[in-house]
């Protein structure tokens, strides 16, 4: 397949897209059945720019995907707005996935098919891949629905508990309840990165990356984002998150390749939002890791009142500190109870 003018990107894009590029922003609105302005901000909320208002950029999916989700606010699953809301975490989190991938199939078409590529080299790569891509990410999205509507089914089974624990719901994918909270980064990231060069810093970060994920998905927890040399992630109670916490310093101890890592965690109150979490919990965990010393991990006094009775744990208070938003904030030092020495 080729365009008229032989340009070799519109020719790939129309093998991504599925079809070619035909249709302006007022005909989509027209064909979807979805107002102009309506369709304009979908589309911005995706993280795309408005386009010309004669430019033909539009393809026939997405007008398809406009008409879904009508469909969706048709039944009352959705509204207007939290579709705009969808529509940008969507973006946000699938731009992130999408560049990584094609600067993976780039470098791996420049660098082991060590050939100049032809724009029906191109097209036929692409087009081969991608069913492949696809499928994998479908089953990887299936796989998280199943895990995360099995939690739900569960809590419901058992009954939501009254008091604190008791989940608000104030808005369309968004929920508030008590969760440990935990930011584990890098020491030294900054003075790291002046040493090495880009493939080493590479290997350590995808090191990094890889060990965090394992522990904290072997611990019962779950990644939120990764922040350059930081990991945000949550867990359902605090011994969850400690063990986690206790486990990734000593790994990284272990690691020869690896800087140590600094811990803070905390408890409370979460907003879980689109994915992201929100809350002073989830500001008081990271302003502890900044304070924590290497090798460490520090928690708050609600965190370590969690872990109260609880053999498996040293907990040493320590003098408050001042950092921003809190003149007194009392972390609690958290150590294997094996563990010896001392640290203030």
């Amino acid at each position: 397949m080729s365009t008229p003018d032989g340009d070799p990107r519109r020719t790939v894009e129309e093998v991504l897209l599925q079809g070619p590029v035909r249709w302006t922003r007022q005909e989509i609105a027209e064909r979807s059945g979805v107002a102009p302005e309506r369709a304009t901000e979908i589309w911005r909320a995706l993280g795309f720019p408005m386009a010309d208002d004669d430019a033909r950029v539009f393809t026939d999916a997405d007008i398809d995907a406009l008409r879904a989700g009508e469909r969706l606010i048709a039944t009352g699953l959705i509204t207007e707005k939290s579709e705009t809301m969808m529509a940008r975490a969507l973006g946000h989190h699938l731009s992130r996935l999408a560049e990584w991938q094609v600067h993976t199939l780039w470098s791996w078409l420049l660098r082991d098919l060590d050939l100049p590529l032809s724009e029906k080299d191109l097209t036929e790569h692409a087009a081969a891949l991608l069913p492949e891509m696809e499928l994998l990410q479908r089953h990887v999205w299936r796989r998280h629905l199943a895990a995360c509507a099995g939690r739900v089914l569960t809590e419901a089974a058992q009954g939501v508990p009254a008091g604190r624990d008791e989940p608000v719901r104030p808005g369309a994918g968004a929920d508030v309840r008590e969760r440990a909270v935990g930011f584990t980064d890098m020491v030294g990231y900054t003075r790291l990165t002046r040493g090495l060069d880009s493939a080493r810093l590479t290997r350590v970060l995808d090191r990094f990356e890889s060990l965090t994920g394992d522990v904290i998905a072997d611990g019962g927890g779950r990644v939120v984002k990764t922040i350059g040399d930081e990991v945000l992630y949550v867990c359902e109670s605090a011994a969850a998150a400690a063990g986690i916490a206790l486990e990734l310093t000593s790994r990284a101890v272990a690691d020869t390749e690896l800087p140590q890592v600094r811990t803070g965690l905390a408890y409370g109150p979460v907003l879980g939002r689109l994915g992201d979490v929100y809350g002073a919990a989830v500001n008081i965990a990271a302003r502890l890791t900044a304070v924590a010393r290497p090798g460490t991990v520090l928690t708050d006094t609600a965190f370590a009142g969690e872990l109260a009775g609880r053999t498996a744990y040293d907990l040493k208070p320590l003098r408050p500190v001042s950092v921003r938003g809190y003149s007194r904030l009392r972390p609690v030092l958290l150590r294997p109870a094996h563990a010896h020495g001392e640290a203030s």
